[in-house]
């Protein structure tokens, strides 16, 4: 993403942080966090940087484990969120395409969620490989590709039970479509497993 409001998130920032509060949303809370924290706490990383931070929910978790954690996002009101409920905290402006920071910056990278939001995907993972040390780990959440890509043709129901179905769109087509839900408006990528396995 170059342009933060191309994909929607600069108006739908307000939203978002709303619908975050402190602890975030059922998928957060209840699905992904403590698998996360799992893995962070098994790597012990000693510095992290949170690639897409939005409102800086995740640093705040990974600071509470003294990890020394910055947050990059490339929308302004989401980093001027994250500080304010962080002010000891590192947040910035930046993209994921072009990351502000020396080679062999950090220990772990983490992508929460954000990788479905970027448009030059490789551009943005050669960036969070390039700032890892040696010996660094890249953690990813990451929408299921079955997930984005029934949502690109949207629901569908069975004409006898009523049921809904959720077939498959184009799976194999990287395209980006708009999806709305709770006052937000963004665009979000389908891209197939093999393209982020590879």
């Amino acid at each position: 993403m170059r342009d933060p409001d191309e994909n929607g998130w600069t108006s739908s920032a307000p939203a978002w942080i709303m619908r975050m509060v402190d602890d975030g949303d059922f998928s957060r809370q209840h699905v992904l966090d403590q698998p996360m924290l799992d893995r962070v706490s098994a790597l012990r990383p000693g510095t992290a940087l949170d690639v897409g931070c939005g409102e800086g929910r995740f640093c705040r978790m990974l600071s509470k484990l003294d990890i020394a954690t910055v947050g990059i996002d490339p929308v302004d009101a989401m980093v001027e969120a994250a500080r304010s409920r962080d002010p000891e905290g590192d947040y910035q402006v930046a993209f994921a395409e072009h990351l502000p920071f020396a080679n062999n910056s950090f220990d772990f990278v983490v992508s929460y969620l954000s990788l479905i939001d970027i448009d030059f995907l490789d551009e943005a993972v050669a960036e969070m490989a390039r700032v890892l040390k040696p010996g660094g780990r890249l953690l990813v959440a990451n929408l299921s590709s079955f997930s984005t890509s029934s949502a690109m043709i949207g629901k569908r129901y069975c004409r006898d039970t009523g049921e809904v179905l959720r077939p498959l769109g184009r799976y194999l087509t990287e395209e980006k479509s708009w999806f709305e839900w709770d006052g937000l408006r963004v665009q979000n990528w389908h891209r197939p497993l093999s393209t982020y396995m590879r």
